[in-house]
Order: structure tokens, then C-alpha cells, then sequence
């Protein structure tokens, strides 16, 4: 039985989603505080911190469901330029107002904090040159609102404060966002080699399969006139082997041709290349051994070339990860619709909770070939990897 299909890009982001939560938190927290305190009832004040909390709360949902739905970044920075507007004019307002209140009475918690939540996303998301241009207008909102009716101590402590977080804000957020684009192009890097290798093993595959046709074809042409019982047969074989050419290569033109980063590319692979890397495989006092079951010979190149993949991976893992490792079985079964390959090793597993890039590369290969993919421990405090793949393309009816 095959594990539970599992979509990529659907694992678990813990720190993600504490963020979301800390900033959240923070949000309701500030807001919380301003009404308990009575921000927005001060006299000569409340009124102009509760029209610009007001702008700041609509552009920050405005600017979730943007980035929720998928906007374009060249969009979100809109609401993140009105919020920064609104505080600025708040700001300049209070200023020219010439209040004797309190310098504390011209800000609010609530205000800053959903701010530097805008200011975060901005980063984070918008389009570089106008996110960079409403940064700077957002940590001025930030840092200047402590200034507005007065400076003093408190106010310079106050806005000194906010200056350090709203610039740990910025560049945790610019971080994030090169880290994130320097992926992307690693990505798109490594599927151009997978499509310069594909197309280098394609004419080989399609002279491979045509070969085999020409030389049954040639066969029952000898035949015939002595064995005329033997040309329906041959006949069969030549219709079966070009109709499986003609879905492999099918898939590997459209695997070569296809513009979606989540498609994995494969080149051919036979299973001969298997037994040798598993042969090849050398780890002082570990012995490895390839089970194979049902017809491994009529795997198809693109299966076999995953199942290759996911076999050489978990070697490389055993390599690195399998203390105490002594036994190392790869196990490969054929059933009528779908090939099975385990990668079992009897070693006490030194792997994080979440999945390396190994293995995130092998879940969205074989993912992305229509199949289930699963890595974790045993029962015996081992590691097995298995991987369900099926033998024809998702669409077809194998003919």
C-alpha cells in the first residue's frame, strides 16, 4: 500500500506561521491597550489618532487580502503608501496644531505596531523600487509620531526605540526577500541543467526504441514466408514497443517543453543503472543489496530514471545521516499498474524534524511524476524511504 499523496509546497512552515501569530498578537495586543487607555478620548488629540489608526487598520487588512488573494506586487504597495500618508499628515498636523499636551499624548500603541506590520509586508512583497520609495515614508510615519507635539526625553527615548525596530523590521523583511529570490533562481538554475540533460539524452532514447522496431520489423520480414504464424506476434511486439515509445516520449518532450517550475525533469534511465549504483555503493562495514520483484526489466526510462534518482539520494543520506548503519536494502517492485522503491537502512537517523532539500527534491520529483512519496523511522529505529510511482502518464490508458 502507497502513502497518502502529498501535494509540494504543503508542508508545515512553523516560523511563518509564529510570525503571523506574533504579529497578530501584537496587533489585537496594541489596539487593546489604545481603548483601555483611552487614546482615542484624549481632548485635542483622540480625534486626529483615531482617524489615522483608522487608515492604518484599513490599509493593513486591505493589504493582507491583497497579498492573500496573490495580487500583484505592484499593487500592495498602494494601501502601505496611504497608511504612511495618513500618519505623516496625522503627524504634521498635531505639529502645526501647537498643543500644549504631553508629547506622550500624540501616539498610540496600536498605530506603530500595524505600521511596522505594513512595513514588513511592503518589503516583504511589493515591487522593489516603489516598496523601497513607501519604506522610507513608513518608518518616517514611525519614528517621527513620538516628535509631533514635542521633544523631549521621553519622546527621543520613545522614537529611538521605534527607530531600532522599525529598522530590525526592514532588514529582517529585505533578508527574507533576497533569500526567497536567491531560491528561485537556484531553482530555475538547476531545472535548466535537468532540461540541457534531457534534451542531450533524448536523441539516444528515441534511437534506442527505434532501433528495437527496425530489428522486429527486419525479424518478421525474415519469417514470414516460412513462419507466416509468427508475423501476427511480431506485429503485436512492434505495436506494443512503438506505442510505449510514443508515451515516454510524450512525456519527456512535455517535461522538456514545460515552463512550471513544480515539474520535475528526468533524463532516461535504465535499471542496469540502478544495479550498479547500488553495486557501487562502498561504506566501511555496511553491506548493501538490491531486491528486485516482477519485471524490473520493462520499467519504463522516465520511471526507472526516478526511481534511479530516489534510490541515489537515499545513499547519499545514509552516507551522511545512518549512524551505526550496517545493512543497506533497496528494495524495487513492479506490480501491474505502478513500481514501489524502498531505500531501508538499519542506522540510528541523525536528520532534523523538517525535510533537507534532499528530500524535498525527491517528494516534489516523484510528486510531480503523478506518484506518493515517504521518509521517516522505523519501528526499529531505522530509516526507510518509498516511493510510488505509476507506470503510465496521468491521462492516458497505457495504449
Amino acid at each position: 500500500m502507497c502513502f497518502p499523496r502529498r501535494r509540494p509546497g504543503d508542508g508545515f512552515r512553523p516560523l511563518r506561521c509564529l510570525l503571523w501569530t506574533a504579529a497578530t498578537g501584537a496587533v489585537v495586543a496594541a489596539a487593546v491597550l489604545d481603548v483601555h487607555y483611552g487614546t482615542f478620548r484624549q481632548p485635542g488629540t483622540g480625534t486626529l489618532l483615531g482617524v489615522s489608526a483608522s487608515v492604518a487598520a484599513l490599509s493593513l487588512t486591505v493589504l493582507l487580502a491583497l497579498v492573500g488573494r496573490g495580487a500583484r506586487p505592484g499593487v500592495i504597495v498602494f494601501p502601505a503608501g496611504a497608511a504612511a500618508v495618513a500618519s505623516l499628515a496625522c503627524s504634521a498636523g498635531l505639529h502645526l496644531s501647537g498643543r500644549e499636551a504631553p508629547a506622550s499624548s500624540a501616539y498610540g500603541a496600536f498605530e506603530p505596531v500595524a505600521l511596522l506590520v505594513v512595513l514588513a509586508v511592503t518589503v516583504r512583497r511589493g515591487t522593489p523600487v516603489p516598496a523601497a520609495v513607501v519604506a522610507v515614508g513608513l518608518q518616517a510615519a514611525v519614528i517621527a509620531r513620538p516628535l509631533a507635539l514635542h521633544v523631549n526625553e521621553g519622546s527621543v527615548i520613545v522614537s529611538f526605540v521605534l527607530t531600532l525596530v522599525a529598522v530590525a523590521v526592514t532588514g529582517a523583511s529585505a533578508a527574507a526577500r533576497l533569500v526567497a529570490a536567491d531560491r528561485r533562481q537556484r531553482e530555475h538554475r538547476i531545472r535548466l541543467h535537468q532540461r540541457v540533460d534531457l534534451a542531450r539524452e533524448l536523441h539516444d532514447f528515441v534511437a534506442h526504441h527505434v532501433t528495437g522496431i527496425v530489428v522486429q520489423a527486419q525479424g518478421a520480414q525474415a519469417v514470414a514466408a516460412k513462419r507466416p504464424d509468427l508475423v501476427v506476434p511480431a506485429l503485436e511486439r512492434i505495436e506494443r514497443t512503438g506505442a510505449e515509445a510514443l508515451v515516454s516520449l510524450r512525456r519527456m518532450v512535455g517535461q522538456l517543453r514545460a515552463e512550471d517550475g513544480g515539474v520535475p525533469l528526468t533524463a532516461p534511465v535504465e535499471i542496469r543503472s540502478l544495479r550498479a549504483l547500488v553495486a557501487d555503493f562502498r561504506m566501511r562495514g555496511v553491506s548493501s543489496r538490491l531486491v528486485e520483484d516482477g519485471p524490473t526489466e520493462t520499467l519504463p526510462p522516465e520511471v526507472a530514471a526516478v526511481v534511479h534518482r530516489v534510490t541515489m539520494e537515499s545513499l547519499t543520506n545514509v552516507r551522511k545521516h545512518a549512524r551505526d548503519c550496517r545493512d543497506v536494502r533497496v528494495r524495487v517492485q513492479v506490480l501491474p499498474q505502478q513500481a514501489v522503491v524502498e531505500v531501508a537502512n538499519d542506522g540510528t537517523a541523525r536528520r532534523p524534524a523538517a525535510d533537507g532539500y534532499g528530500l524535498r527534491g525527491l517528494r516534489e520529483r516523484v510528486t510531480g511524476a503523478g506518484g506518493t512519496f515517504r521518509a521517516g523511522a522505523t519501528a526499529d529505529g531505522g530509516w526507510l524511504v518509498r516511493a510510488c510511482l505509476p507506470l503510465a502518464p496521468a491521462g492516458t490508458d497505457g495504449s
